[in-house]
C-alpha cells in the first residue's frame, strides 16, 4: 500500500480548512499510538474537540488488530487497511429513532390491517444526529529489535458518518504513508483538501481532487444509505427496488467495491445461504484471521442484498472493548440474539458467543503464523452441481469425494471451536436454505491460477458476475411488493388540483395469500424450493422489511406528488373550469389556495424546488381565474379574509365563460346562505377556510328560506 508517486504537498499552495464543508465527508482525522504502559492513546485529533471521551475510547480500541491476529513474521514494516462501525451514544436522535422503529414494527405485524406511511422530517444536516460512526484505519506495525517488545504500532484513522469505503480506502492509501513521512502536517493538508470537495452526490461518479491527484469514485445510491446518517438525499423512485436499475453499471448498494469473490472464495456455494440469512436478518458471527479480512467479509455480505436497504446492525470489526459486548456476553442459551453481523478476529468470541446461531469462518492466516492456512483452490475452478449434505459444507471448490464428505461431517461435529487449533473456511448453521445455488453462475467464474496480478484483475470480473446475479435475485424477490409503490397520475379531463389517491394499503396476511395463489415469478420460483413462501413470511417479520417498505412508500408518495404537481403546471385552467359545476369550482379554489400555501411554506423552510417560483406564479394565475368566475357575492365573502384578499390583490377583471352567468349583486344573508349551502354538501371545514372572520352568530341567523332562496 504505497502512496501515489504523483501526489505531493506544497504548503504555499494548500487550501484553507473549511470546517463546515469538511463535516459533509469527515468528522475527524485521528492518530492513535499503542503505548506499552498506557495502552491505546490518541495522539492527534484534527479538527480538535470533535469526539466525546467515550467515543475517543471506542475509536482507540477499535483501531488496532487483536494480538492473535497480528502478523508474527519479522518483516520490518507491515501495513493494513480495515474499517469498523460503532453506535454513537448520548444522542437524543438515537432514542427517538429507536422508538419510531418500534412503533413501525407494531404496525407491520402480520395481523396489522394496514401500513401507515411515516413522514420523515427534513434533516438539519447536523452530523451529531447520526446513530453510527465509521472508522477507516491505516495501521502500521514496525518491527525494531531495539524497541520494547521489538516494535511499535500506530494507526491513522478517518472518522465519518458515511459508509463511503470507495472514497476513504484510496484516501487512506495516500494519507497513511504521507503521515509517516511528514507527520501532523499531513492531517492539516488532507483535511483542507477534503473541505474543498463538492457535497456528496449519492449514486454518482465523483472526481475529488487531493493535492495534484484526484480520486474518481462511485458513491453508493441514496436508497442504500441509512436515513439516520445525518443527511437525507433526494431519492429516485425508478432506481429503487423492486425495480431493476436503468444503468446496472452504477453501484446499487453499500460496499460495491468489496472483494466478494476473494473473501468468500472457499465458500462460494454458500453465498445463497448467506444471502437468505442477511435478507431475513439472522445474527451472524464472521471470524477471520485479520481485521482486513473480517471487515471485507462483513462488507461483502452487506453488498449481497443490494438494492435492498440493509437495516441489520453490522460491525465490520468488533472487539471485546465494545460497550455492547457485555450485553451479548450475558445472553444465555435460549435467549435471542439481536440481528447483528459481527466481524471478529479474537478466538475468545467462539466461547463467549457460543450460542450465536450462525458462525462463518473466512480468510487465510498470514504465512509464518501459528495458525495453519487452508489448502489452496483447485485449478479447475468448476463447481459440482451436487452440493454436499447435512445442512453444512466445508465448500472448497474440490470435487465431491468420500474424504471431503468425512471432513465435512467431522467439521460439523467439532463445531466452531475447532478453529482454536486450525483455521478453516466453513459455515456452522442449522438453517435450511430455500434458494438453490446457481451453479451456472459459479461455472462462469474465472480461475486466475497463482499469478497475483492476473488474480486481481480476474477478481474484478468475478465480483461483477456475482454482484450482478445477486442484484437480479434480490430485485426479483422484491418484485411482488411493486403494486404497493405504484403511482397514479390524473386521468384525462379530471382535476389535478384535488388530492391524489392514496397508495394501495398493505396487509401482510392478504399479501401472503395473494402471493401464494399467483406465485413469486419465474425467476424466483426457478431458483427456490417449494417452501419459498416461508422465506417471504420470515422477511416480513425480519428487521429489513419495515424500514425498506416505509422508505420505499415515502419515495413513491413523493413521486406521485411530483407527477400531480407537474400536471397542475400543464393544466389549462380556463378549459378545466368551463366544464365544472359551481361546487367543483369552489373546491378547486380551495385546493389551489392550499397548494399555494404549501409552496410558500416549502420556500420559507428552505426546501423549495428550483421551479417553485414558476409553480407559485402559475397557481396564482389559476387562483385568480377561478376567483373571476365565482359569483360577485361569493367574491366579496372570500375577501373578508385579509390574507386571502392580499393573495388576490390585483386580480384581473371577471372573466365570463360560455354558458355561465356572473352574479353582480346580492345581500349579506344571501352571501352567507349560499356559502353555507355549499359547506353542507362539500366539507365541514369549508366555513373556517372561506369565512374565518364571520362570527358564529351570523350563521345562526340563517333559515331554510335563505337557503331555498339560493337553491
Amino acid at each position: 500500500m504505497s502512496r501515489s508517486p504523483s501526489f505531493s504537498v506544497k504548503s504555499e499552495l494548500s487550501p484553507k480548512l473549511d470546517p463546515e464543508s469538511l463535516q459533509q465527508w469527515v468528522v475527524a482525522f485521528c492518530i492513535i499510538r499503542f503505548d506499552l504502559e498506557q495502552g491505546q492513546l490518541i495522539e492527534e485529533c484534527y479538527p480538535p474537540g470533535c469526539l466525546t471521551q467515550d467515543e475517543e475510547l471506542e475509536v482507540a480500541f477499535s483501531s488496532f488488530p487483536d494480538s492473535v491476529s497480528q502478523h508474527q513474521n519479522r518483516s520490518s514494516i507491515h501495513d493494513c487497511i480495515f474499517f469498523f462501525r460503532f453506535r454513537r451514544r448520548g444522542s437524543s436522535q438515537i432514542d427517538a429513532s429507536s422508538t419510531e422503529m418500534a412503533e413501525i414494527d407494531k404496525k407491520l405485524t402480520p395481523k396489522s390491517p394496514d401500513v401507515k406511511v411515516l413522514r420523515r422530517s427534513k434533516s438539519n444536516n447536523d452530523s451529531n444526529d447520526s446513530r453510527y460512526m465509521y472508522g477507516y484505519v491505516f495501521n502500521r506495525q514496525r518491527h525494531d529489535e531495539r524497541l520494547k517488545r521489538g516494535g511499535e504500532q500506530k494507526s491513522v484513522v478517518i472518522l465519518s458518518h458515511s459508509p463511503y469505503s470507495s472514497v476513504f480506502r484510496p484516501l487512506l492509501q495516500i494519507m497513511g504513508p504521507l503521515y509517516f513521512d511528514i507527520g501532523r502536517k499531513a492531517l492539516e493538508h488532507i483535511a483542507a483538501y477534503v473541505s474543498m470537495w463538492p457535497s456528496p452526490v449519492p449514486g454518482k461518479l465523483m472526481e475529488l481532487p487531493i493535492g495534484n491527484a484526484a480520486l474518481k469514485v462511485n458513491l453508493p445510491p441514496a436508497h442504500s444509505l441509512p436515513s439516520e446518517n445525518g443527511m437525507l438525499f433526494e431519492e429516485s423512485a425508478s432506481s429503487m427496488a423492486p425495480f431493476l436499475p436503468n444503468n446496472q453499471s452504477v453501484p446499487q448498494g453499500l460496499f460495491h467495491d468489496s472483494d466478494l469473490f476473494g473473501i468468500f472464495r472457499g465458500l462460494l456455494l454458500q453465498l445463497w445461504v448467506l444471502w437468505e440469512l442477511l435478507l431475513i436478518g439472522e445474527p451472524m458471527l464472521i471470524i477471520a484471521p485479520t481485521p482486513p479480512q473480517c471487515s471485507e467479509a462483513v462488507a461483502g455480505l452487506v453488498s449481497l442484498v443490494a438494492p435492498l436497504l440493509c437495516s441489520v446492525d453490522f460491525r465490520p470489526y468488533f472487539t471485546i472493548h465494545d460497550p455492547e459486548f457485555a450485553h451479548l456476553n450475558s445472553l444465555q442459551e435460549g435467549d435471542t440474539f439481536p440481528p447483528m453481523i459481527l466481524g471478529v478476529t479474537n478466538l475468545f468470541f467462539l466461547k463467549s458467543l457460543r450460542n450465536m446461531p450462525h458462525v462463518i469462518s473466512v480468510g487465510s492466516p498470514a504465512p509464518n503464523t501459528n495458525r495453519l492456512p487452508l489448502a489452496t483452490r483447485s485449478s479447475t475452478g468448476r463447481i459440482s452441481s451436487r452440493p454436499e449434505g447435512f445442512g453444512f459444507q466445508q465448500l472448497s471448490l474440490k470435487k465431491f469425494s468420500p474424504s471431503n464428505l468425512l471432513n465435512a461431517v467431522k467439521l460439523r461435529r467439532d463445531g466452531p471451536l475447532c478453529l482454536m487449533t486450525e483455521h478453516k473456511e466453513a459455515i456452522w448453521s442449522t438453517y435450511s436454505a430455500t434458494t438453490k445455488p446457481d451453479t451456472s453462475i459459479l461455472n462462469r467464474l474465472i480461475d486466475a491460477g497463482m499469478s497475483p496480478r492476473v488474480e486481481e484483475s480476474m477478481s474484478v470480473v468475478n465480483n461483477e458476475i456475482l454482484r450482478r446475479h445477486f442484484l437480479e435475485l434480490t430485485t426479483n424477490f422484491l418484485a411482488p411488493f411493486g403494486p404497493y409503490f405504484r403511482t397514479r397520475t390524473p386521468s384525462e379531463g379530471s382535476s389535478p388540483f384535488v388530492d391524489p389517491p392514496p397508495l394501495i394499503p398493505f396487509n401482510a396476511d392478504e399479501f401472503l395469500g395473494s402471493l401464494s395463489a399467483r406465485g413469486p415469478g419465474k425467476f424466483v420460483s426457478k431458483r427456490m424450493r417449494s417452501n419459498w413462501l416461508d422465506l417471504y413470511r420470515r422477511f416480513l417479520q425480519g428487521p429489513n422489511f419495515t424500514p425498506w417498505f416505509q422508505r420505499r412508500r415515502a419515495v413513491a408518495e413523493q413521486e406521485q406528488h411530483r407527477l400531480w404537481r407537474q400536471a397542475r403546471m400543464k393544466t389549462d385552467i380556463q378549459q378545466l373550469i368551463s366544464k365544472m359545476s359551481e361546487l367543483e369550482i369552489v373546491d378547486s379554489f380551495n385546493a389551489i389556495e392550499r397548494h399555494i400555501l404549501e409552496e410558500t411554506q416549502l420556500d420559507q423552510s428552505g426546501r423549495a424546488s428550483t421551479d417553485s417560483g414558476a409553480t407559485c406564479q402559475k397557481l396564482m394565475g389559476d387562483l385568480q381565474a377561478v376567483f373571476n368566475v365565482l359569483p360577485k357575492d361569493m367574491q366579496q365573502l372570500l375577501l373578508f379574509n385579509p390574507q386571502r384578499a392580499a393573495l388576490l390583490k390585483g386580480a384581473p377583471e371577471h372573466t365570463k365563460l360560455p354558458g355561465r352567468p356572473l352574479i353582480q349583486d346580492g345581500t349579506c344573508d344571501y352571501f352567507v346562505a349560499s356559502f353555507c349551502f355549499w359547506s353542507e354538501i362539500t366539507s365541514p371545514t369549508s366555513r373556517s377556510i372561506f369565512l374565518p372572520d364571520v362570527p358564529e352568530s351570523k350563521y345562526c341567523q340563517m333559515n331554510e328560506s335563505s337557503v331555498s332562496q339560493y337553491t
